[in-house]
């Protein structure tokens, strides 16, 4: 890692691992994939005008594909998915892990902000869309990290976090920009500022999608100010939205015309403010679902059980118990002296409960502007694909753990990521395209299956020294293929190039 060369600068590292260390059997499937998506989505031109030389752009080009086919973003095996993988850097030259390492910890802040300006600014903002904004934590053990600090982790494990948040673009499925910043900084406290960064990228003809954790007062005026829509997802047991519930309920829970079939709901809708001093009407849009409702109620009789048998313990015992557990029980208690009280029972409060029972099963999302409840469900619920792309993140990049030990390093490996998350996205969203117009749902239309499909295509180093391909493109392999506009002559004609461009580097086989 950087820290070898900080304590050893005069080390002589190898640059490179030498023109014989290549595999007989090289897997192309999946690199000609990622190969035609960073053309198409032009990635690879940005990065080319970063860095303006053949090796840093293919370097780059190549960790994002590693990230990607691999699963995995250490920088030590690098190599040996180099060994057996076609390359973008020239002549498929092969870097070692020491060479990567210094190559990611020389990624600055610069270079993050230089692609993410490119990437929006190709983007055509004439057209309405919608952004869904989302952000998660990562656990951090480092020491030499500023942005790390002890906050709200997702996966509570004691340690530091950073927060790291995605915009993307469900009108277009693709993502648009990302953020880092420090642990201790809240959803609600951040939105502001992704907000200004939106605006400064072009974006003025959008709305945003956000969940729970964003809603608070300053940020509805805040979109306001900028002209932004919003479709937001309201936090439960707010006064204003039980009173809302209440004011509807019985009214259309059972009714067939209020049914929103595809998400087994029934919603209405409400025209009102949203908090007192609001000086416009929102569209407060409410839904009931009976099998959130039993969950609910269940939960909730569970924890009320569960809360009767802790304070049955204590009866007659002198302690002080916990106030939440006034919300459901009032709690008496016995005066012996000035200071010394005896718990005697708990008592239900049973129309505190009764209250909250009735409310099971309801949920809120308010919009800017006028639509159905359906219309909104809809907008809200293609939030699920920027939250796959959190999972895509942590599990199929690599990026749960990202075994770095330098504020620079972070940097170089959140954007590669956000490069292979980009491609990733494309290769997702295509396959779910071509899978919906298939009569069947077979099991590989899938990103993970799809790439281990594809590394089956195999070119072998034959007597000659040169490679061919091992054997014909297979039928489920086609299947995938055209999803991505490839045929099998396509793979030839590939395979015919990275053949030719690897000829002069292989070791001729004597006979």
């Amino acid at each position: 890692n950087p820290n070898f060369l900080t304590y050893f600068p005069d080390a002589e590292l190898p640059e490179d691992l030498g023109r014989g260390d290549r595999s007989s059997c090289l897997r192309i499937g999946a690199f000609l994939v990622i190969e035609k998506l960073m053309m198409e989505s032009m990635v690879d031109k940005i990065v080319s005008s970063i860095y303006n030389d053949d090796r840093g752009t293919g370097l780059f080009l190549d960790l994002a594909a590693y990230y990607l086919t691999t699963e995995n973003n250490a920088g030590q095996y690098y190599p040996d998915y180099a060994y057996n993988h076609p390359l973008f850097t020239p002549d498929h030259k092969i870097y070692s892990d020491s060479t990567v390492s210094k190559f990611t910890s020389q990624i600055s802040v610069e270079d993050s902000v230089a692609f993410q300006n490119e990437w929006n600014s190709i983007k055509k903002k004439q057209d309405k869309i919608y952004i869904s904004y989302d952000s998660t934590n990562k656990n951090c053990q480092a020491g030499d990290i500023e942005i790390v600090e002890f906050g709200h982790a997702k996966e509570d494990k004691g340690l530091p976090v950073f927060n790291y948040s995605i915009a993307y673009d469900c009108s277009n499925r693709e993502p648009l920009f990302y953020e880092t910043y420090p642990g201790s900084i809240v959803d609600v406290s951040q939105l502001q500022i992704m907000l200004e960064k939106a605006v400064a990228y072009g974006y003025k003809n959008a709305g945003f999608i956000l969940d729970r954790g964003y809603f608070s007062r300053a940020n509805i005026r805040y979109m306001d100010k900028c002209g932004y829509d919003f479709v937001i997802m309201v936090k439960g047991m707010r006064s204003f939205v039980n009173e809302a519930i209440r004011k509807v309920q019985g009214s259309f829970e059972e009714k067939r015309q209020y049914s929103i079939r595809r998400y087994r709901v029934n919603g209405t809708t409400l025209k009102t403010p949203v908090f007192y001093s609001d000086e416009k009407d929102r569209y407060l849009h409410i839904y009931y679902s009976y099998s959130k409702a039993a969950d609910e109620r269940s939960a909730l009789e569970a924890k009320i059980d569960r809360m009767t048998a802790y304070l049955k313990k204590l009866e007659g015992q002198e302690v002080v118990i916990d106030k939440s557990y006034e919300k459901y029980f009032s709690l008496e208690y016995y005066h012996e002296g000035q200071e010394d009280q005896c718990f005697v029972c708990a008592l239900e409060k049973s129309s505190v409960i009764e209250k909250e029972l009735k409310l099971c099963g309801y949920f809120c999302i308010i919009t800017s502007s006028e639509m159905t409840a359906k219309e909104a469900l809809d907008l809200y619920k293609s939030r699920d694909a920027s939250e796959k792309l959190f999972k895509a993140d942590k599990t199929f990049l690599g990026n749960r753990s990202m075994r770095i030990c330098s504020e620079e390093a972070l940097e170089g490996k959140m954007l590669i990521a956000f490069v292979a998350l980009i491609i990733r996205n494309r290769i997702y969203t295509k396959l779910k395209d071509a899978e919906e117009e298939m009569l069947e749902r077979p099991n590989y239309m899938n990103v993970p299956a799809s790439i281990r499909e594809l590394e089956k295509i195999e070119m072998i180093r034959q007597a000659d020294g040169v490679y061919r391909l091992d054997h014909a493109v297979t039928a489920t392999q086609k299947t995938i293929l055209k999803a991505f506009g490839i045929d099998a002559n396509y793979i030839k004609r590939k395979a015919k190039e990275i053949s030719d461009q690897l000829n002069s580097r292989v070791i001729r086989v004597k006979i």
